[in-house]
């Protein structure tokens, strides 16, 4: 059975109070379609590097989960962020700011 989806724009609110409520900044970059846009999310770690995560569905299980899709300089993400945003005019891009890649993505309620 498909799992229920959220608007994105409500998605992301839920997600924005998620990281607020532990202490982990975030900001929204880019603000795609509210409808049904999706979302790259941006680790930034403080140090030079980053972690880029985008949500994939696995149509065997019907599934959709979290993947971490770029890992390397900070630089190296924003051009793999830049290259999505080429192809998907309706993308969501979200930074976040934690020195140890704590990006909350997996835990219960964010799917």
């Amino acid at each position: 059975m498909a799992e229920p989806r959220l608007a994105t724009g409500i998605w992301v609110s839920a997600y924005l109070a998620r990281l607020g409520q532990a202490n982990i900044p975030a900001y929204v970059l880019v603000h795609g379609d509210d409808t049904a846009g999706a979302v790259l999310v941006k680790c930034a770690r403080l140090d030079g590097t980053a972690q880029l995560y985008a949500r994939e569905w696995d149509f065997e299980t019907d599934i959709r989960s979290w993947n971490r899709i770029a890992d390397g300089s900070e630089a190296d993400v924003d051009d793999a962020i830049r290259r999505q945003r080429g192809f998907d005019p309706d993308l969501w891009v979200i930074e976040i700011e934690s020195r140890d890649g704590r990006a909350l993505l997996d835990e219960e309620g964010l799917g």
